[in-house]
């Protein structure tokens, strides 16, 4: 096996552990002596070991003049474990190759000087680009105190999320549903607007395989003036232990907040933008403050057209499902729009797939749109 083909193994580990560890990120690390993989490991969920300390025990003694591939430089402060540096280099590792510095300020670079300090050999940059995207929103939420933003939606083929009386049940098939529930076990908060809560009575829980993921999301209501119920399933956590924030604004009576929060809830009041809807980027910072790494947008068209038009969304996921619904049914995405075409967001490095008869597509909207 190549080295190249090391970290391939590397980002493997990392890739099937994404959105599982926030707010650490997901990491692989490989350790190879005499030509052959001797050990391999990935990042726990917290409170659980780092990638290099899960390969370094299964190591063990193997790990002694050995050579490590991880995906992100090795740490150097003590958090929730101790420093990975400090182990390699305990561990006798003789040299070490990672994919791209950690943008946290705690760490960049200064895990990379203890190793060559102690005489490690160092190699930066293998595979950077693909470590990023299984980075990205841990490199977001490290370089912005801010989470990364991913906007989902399932539309007809002419835009459409509900027929003209309002009833959007169901646009996308089975797959799209089976394929939602299982994004929903990788990511840290999930947010719809009040809109939603009163239409749709949804549970905002990860259900994969139609039962509950032991590690839910938190789900967020935006409702700026107070119209969420208290029975609302979205507030509900008896069975499945998913906490509920609710982001209001003054307008919002207090009554209600106090009625919210005997339901469950976390109720915060936040500043309100010109238009009296709860400010998204004072909700970004406190969400990224509470460790929300990675925030799921799931409507409806009203806060998924904020969100677009404040360019705040970091991915995309758009469903289209083979449907045509017509007439003056909502559309996906609301709020002010492009003006003109060359205002509108082109998404770029987009990928497509099926979903059963439905087809997503993934991309990103342009840097610093």
């Amino acid at each position: 096996m190549t080295a190249g083909r090391y970290m391939a193994r590397a980002l493997e580990l990392a890739r099937g552990q994404e959105g599982r560890t926030s707010p650490n990120p997901a990491v692989g690390a490989v350790i190879v002596r005499d030509g052959r993989i001797v050990a391999e490991g990935a990042t726990e969920p917290p409170p659980g070991r780092h990638a290099e300390a899960v390969a370094l025990e299964a190591a063990g003694d193997a790990a002694r003049g050995a050579t490590m591939y991880v995906t992100l430089e090795p740490c150097s402060h003590h958090g929730r474990t101790p420093p990975c540096a400090g182990a390699i280099v305990a561990a006798g590792v003789a040299e070490v190759h990672f994919a791209m510095l950690d943008p946290d300020t705690k760490v960049s670079g200064a895990g990379k000087a203890q190793l060559e300090a102690a005489g490690v050999r160092v190699h930066e940059g293998e595979s950077e680009e693909e470590a990023r995207r299984i980075s990205e929103a841990y490199v977001k939420h490290r370089t912005t105190g801010r989470p990364f933003v991913i906007a989902k939606f399932a539309a007809s083929l002419d835009g459409k999320i509900a027929a003209t009386s309002g009833d959007s049940r169901w646009v996308s098939g089975p797959n799209t549903l089976a394929w939602s529930h299982e994004l929903r076990t990788r990511i840290d908060a999930i947010a719809v607007g009040s809109n939603t809560i009163l239409v749709d009575d949804p549970q905002l829980t990860a259900r994969p395989g139609d039962r509950l993921f032991e590690r839910q999301p938190l789900r967020v209501v935006l409702d700026a003036r107070g119209r969420t119920p208290a029975s609302a399933k979205a507030l509900a956590c008896s069975s499945s232990g998913a906490r509920t924030l609710v982001a209001t604004t003054e307008a919002s009576p207090a009554s209600w907040r106090r009625e919210l929060e005997a339901a469950g809830a976390q109720v915060a009041v936040l500043a309100a933008d010109e238009a009296g809807h709860v400010s998204l980027p004072a909700l970004l910072d406190l969400l990224g403050a509470s460790d929300v790494v990675k925030l799921l947008i799931e409507g409806g068209g009203v806060l998924l057209g904020s969100f677009f038009d404040q360019r705040l969304v970091d991915k995309v996921h758009a469903v289209v499902a083979p449907l045509i619904i017509g007439g003056d049914a909502p559309s996906a995405v609301a709020g002010r729009g492009a003006a003109r075409m060359a205002d509108a967001l082109r998404l770029r490095d987009v990928t497509v797939e099926r979903l059963g008869e439905d087809v997503l597509v993934t991309g990103y909207p342009p840097v610093g749109a």
